[in-house]
């Protein structure tokens, strides 16, 4: 990255603490993250090697990188059921499409981007949530930026939760609604404010408000912690509310047949009125989804820019993930799909315990494929990254921006592919990882100090 300088008589363009970051943290640990692949995100993922320049905190990622690659334990990307590494014959599925209608769409959805593989995967995503309909998206970042504006807009309140996704962000910041933020999965806390708005209308005029939207995530990205939907139906029941939520890392990957946090806590679809997720995690694709009633979908397919504007989702991409919905709900006459949901649960748990039993501490809960070890001190993320690339484990270290400057963590995504061994390995590495940077807070200081002494 280029040293940002402000031109004569001009204001500056970035903001203070932009540079304050890259300089004096980012800039320090770059080569820990954006590490280019040259392999399929599978169990085991080939890792381009980047060189770290100490005292140029401005490297450009391309000049960094080398000609050495080295093979890793994948704990890094979102491939929770595996099919990054699709079985055969939604492989052959795939070649078929990719034979029939090219690579790229080259056109929105609404002029010629959209083909029967298209609607396929529109049709079995909304029978596998229970909804009448869905519409998919080319990115899953753009399906909640431009669908959370074509549903609300000035004079609507949206309550959002404070750790949703910069996607979800985005699409509220541009809806024009009036926004209230809640605590993170505090229920008190909203219906405190959800009293509130409603008591005092619409800014200025008091009037009432036209319609009121919370926004939620399934599983949280950056905390693996799951929403109380339960709680949130309640309230929506109790005041008249709609419920927007964003199953990005719940979908496939949770409940007993991975239909998501609704199977999970078994309160069904019917109060969920918008259902978001994508295709990028559990399904080995990309893009993403909305599921809801007929009328919403027809409504959002003419109205949300995503859908009107933007090319249409690769069809390979979307046989792959037509394809790995149909495994996971056992319509390909295998019993594939329940036995990667079964290997994910059996390896969320055997890591979980097996980190908290050496002594971190683990955050999120228990039956999520996300789980995060805090470091809190943003210079240990530097070592940890770079320790565990020369282990052979790919391993996702987390600070600013995208949590509080001091409440950085190690996020471990556990997959289906992963075996006991895989599981075992990893955590005698963490163990002595731990050890070396002084990373067990839940075991006494003490004994912590000992560990590293003897």
């Amino acid at each position: 990255m280029a040293e940002y300088k402000v031109p004569k008589g001009y204001a500056p363009l970035l903001q203070s603490y932009e540079q304050f970051f890259v300089l004096h943290l980012f800039g320090r640990l770059h080569d820990a993250f954006s590490r280019p692949i040259e392999s399929a995100p599978g169990r085991k993922i080939r890792i381009i090697k980047r060189k770290h320049n100490f005292g140029d905190f401005y490297d450009d990622i391309q000049k960094t990188l080398t000609n050495q690659t080295c093979d890793a334990l994948n704990f890094a990307s979102y491939n929770y059921l595996g099919f990054a590494e699709a079985p055969a014959h939604c492989k052959k599925e795939v070649y078929d499409a990719l034979e029939t209608f090219g690579v790229g769409s080259c056109s929105p959805t609404l002029e010629f981007g959209y083909s029967t593989i298209h609607r396929k995967l529109e049709q079995r995503i909304a029978r596998f949530v229970d909804k009448d309909d869905a519409l998919i998206f080319g990115m899953g970042f753009a399906t909640n930026s431009t669908v959370i504006p074509a549903l609300v807009g000035p004079g609507c309140l949206i309550m959002s939760d404070s750790l949703n996704h910069a996607s979800i962000i985005t699409g509220v910041r541009a809806s024009g609604a009036s926004i209230s933020v809640f605590k993170h999965n505090d229920m008190k806390h909203l219906e405190q404010l959800i009293r509130f708005n409603i008591s005092n209308g619409q800014p200025r005029t008091h009037r009432k408000w036209k319609k009121i939207l919370v926004i939620f995530e399934g599983i949280y990205s950056m905390e693996g912690e799951m929403c109380p939907l339960p709680d949130m139906i309640r309230l929506k029941k109790k005041y008249n509310l709609y419920l927007y939520m964003d199953e990005a890392h719940s979908i496939g990957a949770t409940g007993p047949t991975g239909r998501g946090v609704a199977e999970y806590y078994g309160t069904g679809t019917k109060d969920i009125d918008i259902m978001m997720g994508t295709f990028t995690k559990s399904f080995g694709s990309v893009g993403g989804y909305i599921a809801a009633d007929q009328q919403i979908i027809d409504h959002l397919r003419s109205s949300a820019f995503g859908s009107c504007y933007a090319t249409g989702m690769p069809p390979a991409a979307a046989q792959i993930a037509e394809s790995a919905l149909k495994v996971i709900m056992g319509e390909d006459g295998t019993n594939i799909g329940k036995e990667k949901i079964a290997q994910l649960r059996k390896n969320e748990e055997l890591l979980r315990v097996g980190l908290q039993n050496l002594g971190f501490e683990v955050i999120g809960d228990p039956h999520s494929p996300v789980m995060c070890i805090m470091l809190y001190n943003p210079t240990k993320m530097a070592s940890v990254a770079r320790i565990a690339m020369k282990q052979g484990i790919a391993i996702v270290v987390v600070g600013a921006p995208a949590t509080d400057l001091i409440e950085g963590r190690i996020r471990f995504c556990v997959s289906a592919a992963h075996t006991e061994m895989d599981i075992k390995y990893t955590l005698a590495f963490m163990d002595r990882l731990g050890d070396f940077c002084l990373l067990k807070y839940n075991l006494p200081r003490l004994q912590q100090l000992k560990r590293l002494i003897f």
